[in-house]
């Protein structure tokens, strides 16, 4: 695929894409809707004139063909489907982001693609050295869990995820752990809430869902440690699709500070998409 020199108007399908962008200083001209945002307001000013494509896995294609993009880039798992179509509208750059490495390749070749590699290779840069720099700080020793769902059985995230890959390496410990062999590349699993209480994490990460999750009216659920203990916390929606620069920088921060309040502070954020206690609400 050619990329054409100067590409001034590109389209983001996924949260991901726009957070890259913006990072860049290249806001996009339209972008996917964030939850139940037209667009992902943690990014600020920087996307309030994008036009709003709708959900990442079902683009308004006429309105992405009525902004006239120099160049789409997407989550490849959401629009494969309909990648000849996005090719017919414009070069389209793809990319699966689901690890840590997923995450620096994606930022480094969308910023090749738009001719400002040296400004990708200082993000990814600056973030392996913060990763570094707040594992080497971390005291270690608490056990958590990742959780998304509003069924009745939570899903888990295994170590691939890249919030569970900043957890180990911030010196915590994903209780659920890598992925066995015959898994392959899966992100996760269905885990029931009497494994979770065999596990029982110091901390659980909740993932926010439009509906509350079932999982926590089943009677296990006051019995476990991280409950029990009022270190349940529902993140922000970005930790879903947090491997832009942005977003991940939020997570590693936030996780920090939320593993060990002791040790780092509070960052600065959004406080739309901070993390809450689930016992407050």
């Amino acid at each position: 695929m050619t990329v054409p020199q100067n590409v001034e108007r590109v389209a983001a399908i996924s949260t991901f894409a726009a957070d890259i962008l913006v990072a860049l200083g290249v806001p996009p001209v339209a972008a996917s809707t964030f939850a139940d945002q037209p667009l992902p307001l943690y990014l600020g000013d920087r996307v309030s004139g994008a036009t709003s494509l709708g959900p990442r896995a079902k683009t308004n294609l006429e309105l992405l063909t009525a902004v006239q993009p120099d160049l789409i880039v997407a989550i490849r798992r959401y629009t494969e489907p309909y990648e000849r179509q996005y090719e017919r509208l414009a070069p389209y750059l793809a990319f699966n982001v689901i690890s840590y490495r997923d995450s620096l390749r994606a930022v480094r070749q969308v910023s090749r693609a738009l001719g400002l590699e040296q400004e990708g290779e200082r993000l990814n840069r600056e973030f392996v050295a913060e990763v570094e720099r707040l594992g080497q700080a971390a005291p270690g020793g608490v056990r958590a869990a990742l959780l998304v769902s509003s069924s009745e059985t939570p899903f888990a995230y295994y170590d691939n995820f890249l919030p569970a890959y900043l957890l180990n390496r911030l010196n915590g410990v994903n209780v659920v752990g890598s992925a066995p062999r015959e898994a392959g590349q899966s992100l996760g699993y269905r885990i029931s809430l009497e494994e979770l209480l065999v596990l029982d994490p110091d901390v659980l990460f909740v993932f926010p869902s439009i509906q509350q999750q079932a999982y926590r009216n089943n009677p296990i659920w006051p019995y476990l440690k991280a409950v029990r203990t009022g270190r349940v916390y529902e993140v922000g929606q970005h930790w879903k699709e947090g491997a832009g620069p942005i977003a991940r920088r939020y997570i590693l921060k936030e996780m920090a500070h939320l593993l060990y309040p002791e040790t780092f502070p509070a960052p600065a954020m959004p406080e739309l998409i901070r993390s809450h206690s689930l016992e407050t609400l």
